[in-house]
């Protein structure tokens, strides 16, 4: 039985003529990258109970679906990076629903996401960084 390595993978074989060898290389930046975009993913339920539990009731704040958009479009990458069939299926329409959401947010006035993505960048950057670090 063939492993994903030697066949290719799920996407592998289309993808990386397209784009390269850097979706599929190994490295410590990948790994940071899967670790952030868990990370902003799941922060936003602990800032969306925080924030509830600020305000003794239920809500959602603007920053939970832009959180859940950069924490997923994280996680895709990561996704076709390891490429795995069930993960990328199960996550590659995330972005445009949480994409959907905040355009909906933006039509009511709600601003604020250049915080959050200001937030993405800097992680990224710590993130690269430290990888860059961790190889040497």
């Amino acid at each position: 039985m063939a492993d994903a390595a030697t066949t290719g993978g799920f996407l592998q074989r289309f993808l990386e003529p397209v784009l390269g060898g850097w979706l599929y290389a190994d490295s410590a930046l990948w790994t940071a990258t899967g670790f952030l975009g868990a990370a902003i993913f799941g922060s936003r339920f602990v800032l969306q109970w925080l924030q509830s539990e600020k305000e003794k009731k239920l809500v959602i704040p603007w920053y939970f679906w832009h959180l859940s958009f950069w924490g997923s479009v994280l996680n895709l990458l990561y996704f076709l990076h390891i490429d795995k069939a069930p993960l990328i299926l199960g996550n590659c329409f995330l972005p445009f629903l949480y994409g959907r959401n905040i355009i909906l947010l933006r039509r009511d006035g709600t601003r604020g996401g250049r915080k959050v993505f200001a937030a993405v960048a800097v992680l990224l950057l710590v993130g690269a960084v430290w990888a860059l670090v961790v190889r040497r």
